[in-house]
């Protein structure tokens, strides 16, 4: 293979790499921020049942504080009921202890409401905290890991960069700029595979004779559609009856 043609398909690996490393130290961040939103999440769902069942105890305890007035009003009712003199008093008292009586059944069964009200908040309550431990857990993994790939990714585009300098120092100063230029214009990517008689980046047919020359590997040929540096990868078929001939 062409000497310089194999500095620019190094070239070109190191690049990518940087590339996809850069990637990471852009995209990794907000995969964390993500992970913290979806934390926030569960804790907020905790709050919230909490603040449920904060409630849920303090119309409990208001709903008990009714019940005792009217309970005490009702014994009451019923000590006067004994001392009353008249058929009128003892009607009108009764009606008292009726709606008084009334209104026992209806706290009672708020009451009941509200007791049952707050076996279901607990057993939300539990699922949240089992759910928020959970997260916890999970996301302080997956935090760790993303710490991790994003320390690869400064080490990597450190070494990379070190890689690069010692590479571009043999490679011809027009040959480069030809390789940067390109570079800038398609993303990054400047020098491809041929296969099968295509550019394996925009995927248009070479014509024969350009395929021909750059299964030779023996110089620098650009793709006539993208302008992109072409080599020559032989299929692992053809690799294996070379080595065996």
């Amino acid at each position: 293979m062409d000497a310089d043609l194999e500095r620019l398909i190094q070239l070109q690996a190191l690049d990518t790499q940087a590339a996809e490393a850069r990637r990471k130290q852009t995209t990794i961040p907000e995969a964390q921020r993500a992970l913290d939103s979806k934390l926030e999440g569960a804790r907020r769902r905790v709050a919230a049942e909490k603040e449920r069942l904060d409630a849920n105890q303090a119309a409990r305890r208001a709903v008990e504080k009714d019940l005792t007035a009217v309970q005490t009003r009702l014994a009451r009712y019923k000590d006067q009921l004994m001392e009353v003199k008249t058929n009128r008093e003892y009607h009108a008292m009764q009606h008292e202890i009726e709606m008084a009586q009334q209104e026992v059944r209806r706290l009672e069964d708020l009451m009941l409401e509200r007791m049952l009200e707050a076996d279901e908040i607990t057993a939300a309550l539990k699922d949240a905290e089992a759910a928020l431990k959970a997260a916890e857990a999970q996301i302080r993994q997956e935090h760790a890991e993303l710490d991790r790939e994003l320390e690869e990714a400064a080490a990597t585009i450190a070494r990379t960069q070190q890689e690069r300098e010692a590479l571009v120092a043999g490679i011809p100063t027009q040959l480069l700029g030809l390789y940067e230029q390109i570079a800038r214009v398609r993303r990054g990517v400047a020098v491809v595979p041929a296969r099968d008689g295509l550019c394996s980046e925009c995927h248009v047919r070479l014509r024969p004779q350009v395929f021909a020359e750059v299964r030779q590997n023996n110089a620098i040929i650009q793709c006539e559609s993208c302008q992109r540096i072409l080599y020559y990868v032989p299929p692992p078929a053809a690799a294996d009856s070379g080595t065996s001939a």
